[in-house]
C-alpha cells in the first residue's frame, strides 16, 4: 500500500495519508495539485509536534477516528457486545484506488469487525461523497451506537448551522467554536424544521462571496447528528452520521450497516462557491439529470383557498381563475378522501369521498385538463387517524410501543411501514389511485414527528426511513412520469436522499414573502431553484397575519419553482392581471434560470439575489425591514462576464415613486441602462428608495457582440 492517495475532480485535489493502522488521514483539500506527486512533501508537512501531557502518539485524528487508537475526542465508531465495549484497532487490509475514488477495507479480527470506507470526488463539481460500512465478523451480535460517515479535519472554526421551526425553516446560526463540542441533533424521524442535516465550517467571517468554506450534508431523511469539536491540540473535527437509538442496529454475524452518504464541498469564494458546486451536483447526480431541460410547470394549490371545504363547483371556478392567471398544474390538497371533514379523521383511507365527489375525481380532473393544466393530488401515505377504516381494522399497525399512550401530531398516528403487510396495503391504495385517475403529480406530505418509534419492541426510525424510500421507489416504478413533491409540514423533510425520489421540495408552509426571503436564502445554499417550491400567497399571510403587496409576493416567488396558493376569488381584476403578468414573466425566464447559477448578493440593507441564466439575469433586492440609511447603496452584481455588456431594465417600477423619492433614478423612470459585467460588480445597480415590504427587481440581458 502506498503512503497515501489522492482524489481529483472539479479542479480540486484531496490527499490522504495512510498507514497500516487505522483509517486514512486527510492532509490536503484544495486546488488541483497538478501532475506531480504531492504525497512525499505533504507527508513531511503533516508531521505535528506532540506536547507533554498527552499520549505518545498524540490525537490520532483520521477520517474515522478510533478511541482504541488513542483518540480522546468523540470517536467515529461506538459499539458493544452485550454491554462490553468494543475496542477497535483497525488495520488496513485492502485498497482500491482510482483518480476520483477510493475504497478502503479495514479490519480488526480481534474485535470481530470489518470497516469499508468509500470515498469519491465527482469529476465535474468536486463534491466529495463519503460512506462507511461496518460488518460484524464476530460470533456474537454487535450493537452499533454510532458510526460516522466521515470526520473532516477542519482548518477553520467559524460554524454556520441551521435552526428554525415550522414556517421558519433554514434559519442560519453563526458561532465560533472556541472549545469543546457543538452538536445539532435531530430526533423527529424526518430532517426536521429546527436541525436540518447541513453545516458549513469556514475561515473567520466567511460570507456569501468571500472566504474558504467547507459544506457538509448528511443525505438522510431520519434522525441524524452533526457536530464540530475542538480537540486538545487545537485541531477541529466535524463529524456527521445517523443518530441511532438504543438497540436500533444490532448486527448478527456477517450482517452489515451502511451509513448515509455524507456530501461535502469546498469553496474559496464563500457560500456562493459552495452553491456553484452543489447545485449542478444535485441536478446531474442526485436528480440524475431528469429535470435538465424539463420545464417546471407553474402550480396552483387551493389549500389556503378552501382548506377542507370541498365543493366541485368552487374547485372548478378556482381552476378557471388559476388557468387564467397562467397556472399549468392544479393540485388538490387535503380533504378529498372519504371521512375527512377536518384533520382528525380519514387518513389511511385513500379513496375518494363519495359525499364530496359522488362521481369521483374524474369531473374535476377532466375540467382541469380541459383548461390545459395537469392534475396533482395531496397524500400523506405514512400516517393514519384512529378514526379511519384502516386503523379500525388494524389498530396494531401503528408505529410505537403497544400499551403506551402515543402522543399525537395533527391528530394522527404513524403507520409501521417496516411491516410488509402495512406497506403493501398503502402501496395498493396509491397504485389504484394513480392507475384509475389521470394524476401527474403527488404532493407527498408527512405532518408529524416520530415519538417512541418502535416496531416489535425495537427502535425503528432507521427501518421506517428505509421503508419510506422503498414505498416511493415501488410506486415510481409503474408510474415513472408521476412527479412527487417532498413536503413535511413545509420544509421538514429536505435532503438529497429524499430528492433522489422526488422532483420538488415544499420549502415552507409560510407564504409570507418577508419570511420567505430569509427561508429561501438559506435553502438556496444547498438546493437549486427548480426544486424550490415558492408560491404567491394571500395578501394577509395565513401563518403570520402580516399583509404584503402582490408585487412583493409575486417577485419573491419569481426565481424558484413558482406557484399560487391563495383564494383567487378574493383578488381584484387588477390584481389578477398583475399576477398573470408576473407568471408570464416567470415563464420567459424559468428554463434559462432553472439551469443557471443562484448567487446571494451582499448588501447592507436589502436581501438580494441574482439568478444567472445563459441569456437572462434576474436580480432582486428586497427591503424586509426599514433601511438604516435614507438612501440605499448601489447593489453590486457579481458573477457576470466582466467584459460583456448588459441591458438593464427595472421589471417593477413603483407606481408612486414621488411618495418616497424627490429624485427618481433612470431605471424607475423606465429607462434602459447599459453596463459591463465589470461595472456592475464594482459600481453596482442604483437602487430606488424602498420602504419596508418593497422589492426592486431587474432583468439584465446580455447584448450580443
Amino acid at each position: 500500500m502506498a503512503q497515501g492517495f489522492r482524489l481529483d475532480g472539479g479542479a480540486e485535489s484531496l490527499v490522504f495519508l495512510t498507514t497500516e493502522a487505522g483509517a486514512p488521514r486527510l492532509v490536503y483539500w484544495g486546488p488541483d495539485l497538478g501532475p506531480a506527486d504531492p504525497i512525499p512533501a505533504l507527508a513531511r508537512l503533516a508531521i505535528r509536534a506532540i506536547p507533554h501531557g498527552m499520549l505518545d502518539g498524540g490525537e490520532r485524528l483520521s477520517w474515522l477516528p478510533e478511541a482504541g487508537q488513542g483518540f480522546t475526542g468523540h470517536p467515529g465508531l461506538l459499539a458493544h457486545r452485550n454491554g462490553a465495549q468494543v475496542v477497535s484497532q483497525m488495520t488496513l487490509r485492502d485498497a482500491d484506488l482510482t483518480s476520483g475514488a477510493a475504497t478502503l477495507v479495514l479490519e480488526d479480527a480481534a474485535a470481530g469487525i470489518e470497516l469499508t470506507l468509500s470515498l469519491s470526488l465527482e469529476a465535474a463539481t468536486g463534491v466529495l461523497t463519503s460512506r462507511t460500512t461496518l460488518r460484524n465478523t464476530g460470533p456474537e451480535p454487535l450493537t452499533l451506537d454510532w458510526l460516522a460517515a466521515g470526520a473532516l479535519d477542519s482548518p477553520h472554526n467559524d460554524l454556520l448551522l441551521f435552526d428554525g421551526r415550522w414556517t421558519r425553516e433554514f434559519a442560519p446560526v453563526r458561532q465560533i467554536l472556541s472549545t469543546g463540542l457543538i452538536a445539532k441533533e435531530n430526533r423527529t424521524g424526518r430532517t426536521s424544521h429546527y436541525a436540518p442535516p447541513f453545516a458549513v465550517v469556514g475561515e473567520p467571517h466567511f460570507s456569501e462571496t468571500r472566504g474558504e468554506a467547507f459544506a457538509l450534508h448528511l443525505a438522510w431523511s431520519g434522525d441524524h447528528r452533526i457536530f464540530a469539536e475542538r480537540l486538545r491540540d487545537g485541531r477541529i473535527q466535524v463529524q456527521a452520521g445517523e443518530l441511532l437509538h438504543p438497540g436500533e442496529v444490532i448486527l448478527g454475524r456477517g450482517e452489515s450497516y451502511q451509513s448515509p452518504a455524507l456530501y461535502m464541498a469546498r469553496s474559496e469564494s464563500g457560500l456562493n462557491g459552495i452553491s456553484d458546486r452543489l447545485h449542478p451536483f444535485v441536478r446531474d447526480v442526485i436528480l440524475g439529470g431528469r429535470l435538465r431541460g424539463k420545464t417546471r410547470p407553474v402550480h396552483y394549490n387551493g389549500w389556503e383557498a378552501i382548506y377542507f371545504d370541498h365543493d366541485l363547483a368552487t374547485l372548478k371556478g378556482l381552476a378557471d381563475l388559476a388557468a387564467e392567471a397562467g397556472a399549468e398544474r392544479y393540485v388538490l390538497d387535503d380533504g378529498w378522501f372519504k371521512g375527512r371533514p377536518d384533520d382528525r379523521s380519514g387518513l389511511g383511507d385513500w379513496t375518494v369521498d363519495p359525499a364530496k365527489y359522488p362521481d369521483g375525481l374524474t369531473p374535476l380532473i377532466d375540467h382541469v385538463r380541459g383548461l390545459g393544466m395537469e392534475f396533482g393530488l395531496w397524500v400523506e401515505p405514512e400516517m393514519a387517524n384512529a378514526d379511519s377504516d384502516l386503523l379500525r381494522a388494524h389498530p396494531d399497525w401503528i408505529l410505537g410501543d403497544p400499551g403506551r399512550d402515543q402522543p399525537l401530531g395533527r391528530g394522527q398516528y404513524v403507520l409501521d411501514l417496516t411491516r410488509p403487510e402495512v406497506a403493501d396495503n398503502i402501496y395498493r391504495q396509491l397504485d389504484a389511485l394513480l392507475s384509475r385517475n389521470a394524476i401527474g403529480y403527488l404532493k407527498w406530505d408527512m405532518n408529524r414527528d416520530l415519538t417512541h418509534a418502535l416496531s416489535g419492541g425495537r427502535a425503528a426510525v432507521h427501518n421506517q426511513t428505509l421503508a419510506v424510500y422503498a414505498l416511493m421507489d415501488r410506486l415510481r416504478a409503474p408510474h415513472p412520469v408521476v412527479e412527487i413533491e417532498s413536503c413535511s409540514s413545509g420544509g421538514g423533510r429536505a435532503d438529497y436522499e429524499i430528492l433522489r425520489r422526488t422532483d420538488r421540495i415544499w420549502t415552507s408552509d409560510c407564504n409570507d414573502p418577508i419570511e420567505r426571503q430569509v427561508i429561501q436564502r438559506g435553502f438556496s445554499i444547498f438546493f437549486p431553484p427548480e426544486v424550490m417550491g415558492s408560491h404567491v400567497g394571500a395578501a394577509a399571510s395565513h401563518t403570520t397575519a402580516r399583509t404584503a403587496s402582490l408585487d412583493l409576493r409575486a417577485m419573491t416567488a419569481l426565481g424558484g419553482h413558482m406557484g399560487i396558493e391563495a383564494d383567487l376569488r378574493a383578488f381584484s381584476q387588477v390584481e389578477r392581471d398583475q399576477l398573470a403578468a408576473a407568471i408570464a414573466l416567470h415563464k420567459t425566464l424559468r428554463d434559462d434560470l432553472h439551469a443557471g447559477r443562484t448567487l446571494r448578493l451582499e448588501h447592507p440593507d436589502c436581501l438580494a439575489f441574482a439568478n444567472l441564466g445563459a441569456r437572462s439575469v434576474l436580480v432582486s433586492a428586497a427591503q424586509v425591514e426599514t433601511s438604516r440609511a435614507a438612501a440605499l447603496a448601489p447593489l453590486r452584481v457579481i458573477g457576470l462576464e466582466p467584459q460583456a455588456e448588459f441591458e438593464i431594465v427595472m421589471i417593477n417600477p413603483p407606481e408612486r415613486p414621488f411618495a418616497v423619492m424627490k429624485r427618481r433614478i433612470p431605471l424607475v423612470k423606465g429607462d434602459t441602462l447599459v453596463a459591463s459585467g465589470d461595472m456592475l460588480a464594482r459600481t453596482g445597480i442604483p437602487l430606488p428608495v424602498l420602504r419596508a415590504g418593497e422589492i426592486a427587481v431587474f432583468r439584465l440581458t446580455r447584448i450580443a457582440p
